[in-house]
């Protein structure tokens, strides 16, 4: 059952990268986002309204905190992902781009939170990054036309979502998960609302392959991936949810090569072979006081859930 689980995860996880591929093709962007959470929106704060008790005792710092996480995890992280899927970058190379999140993360938790990070993950962070590299230099030279910057697209998406583990680390307040996914995708809603409204894209196309976009990324990747992603982290815990993490970059890259005939050649292939293999090293090098820094909660694994809503 929790291989089966395990696959069912990183297929529904990894869909988003898919879905905003089928996305990219009709419209902008904020379109395909708003239209993603604002339906989401209304249903979530419509429950919010039946688990009233979650919300007590938070103050409007906390409610603000939240929503700035929100803008740095979920708005600005997906953003960047849509963004550089429609400037052409593979989905695959951008799933990747982001996967090392975690790896970057956990090495900034030693500099910013003063929590142990062993020399071997710092030989794992490092590992890692060249990967990447390996992965985004196959991409660049396979004859696709893409400008060299639109690569650093899915980074700046990354940081952003380091940005927010941090952010969220340093929180003395507990927040319940449902109450965070509200604050979250309503303060996404409300952005990629604005964005759409004021470049004149809010209005959906009439294909019907937009409403299959959004219906993958909702089904799928939120209520599919997300809803996984608490199941397996209660009967399996966080070191597992972030294992599991790293098979989005190679699952996605093979969904990528067959659904829309992206590059999937041999030096792809030994890029997403060191990053695994990073993943590995990182993992055997978990030392004393060591806690790991989670993919969007920044929260020790042990103790407090991790937080990683609205993922692309």
């Amino acid at each position: 059952m929790n291989i089966l689980l395990s696959l069912a995860f990183v297929l529904c996880w990894s869909s988003g990268f898919i879905g905003a591929k089928l996305g990219a093709g009709s419209v902008s962007a904020p379109t395909i986002l708003m239209w993603r959470f604002l339906p989401l929106a209304v249903v979530l704060v419509a429950v919010a309204v039946l688990l009233r008790p979650a919300w007590r005792g938070l103050t409007a710092r906390d409610v603000t905190r939240q929503a700035v996480i929100g803008v740095l995890s979920q708005s600005g992280y997906l953003l960047s992902v849509y963004y550089a899927i429609q400037l052409g970058v593979s989905s695959g190379t951008t799933a990747l781009i982001d996967g090392v999140q975690p790896l970057v993360a956990g090495a900034l938790a030693g500099p910013l939170l003063g929590q142990y990070v062993s020399g071997r993950q710092w030989a794992g962070l490092a590992l890692g990054l060249s990967g990447v590299a390996v992965v985004t230099l196959a991409d660049a030279a396979s004859g696709t036309g893409v400008a060299w910057w639109a690569y650093a697209i899915p980074l700046l998406g990354m940081l952003s979502l380091v940005a927010a583990t941090f952010l969220e680390s340093r929180s003395r307040s507990r927040v319940a998960p449902s109450v965070s996914l509200t604050v979250h995708c309503a303060t996404s809603a409300v952005l990629f609302s604005v964005l759409a409204l004021g470049a004149g894209a809010a209005t959906p196309p009439a294909e019907p392959g937009f409403w299959i976009a959004v219906a993958w990324l909702v089904g799928l990747s939120t209520f599919g991936g997300y809803g996984l992603y608490w199941l397996i982290l209660k009967r399996s815990g966080v070191t597992k949810v972030n294992t599991l993490m790293f098979l989005m970059a190679p699952v996605t890259a093979v969904w990528g090569a067959l659904m829309f005939g992206e590059p999937f050649g041999v030096q792809t292939a030994l890029g997403l072979a060191v990053c695994l293999t990073a993943v590995v090293v990182v993992h055997r090098g978990g030392g004393r006081g060591d806690q790991a820094v989670t993919a969007s909660g920044g929260e020790p694994s042990e103790h407090r859930p991790a937080r990683s809503p609205g993922r692309a």
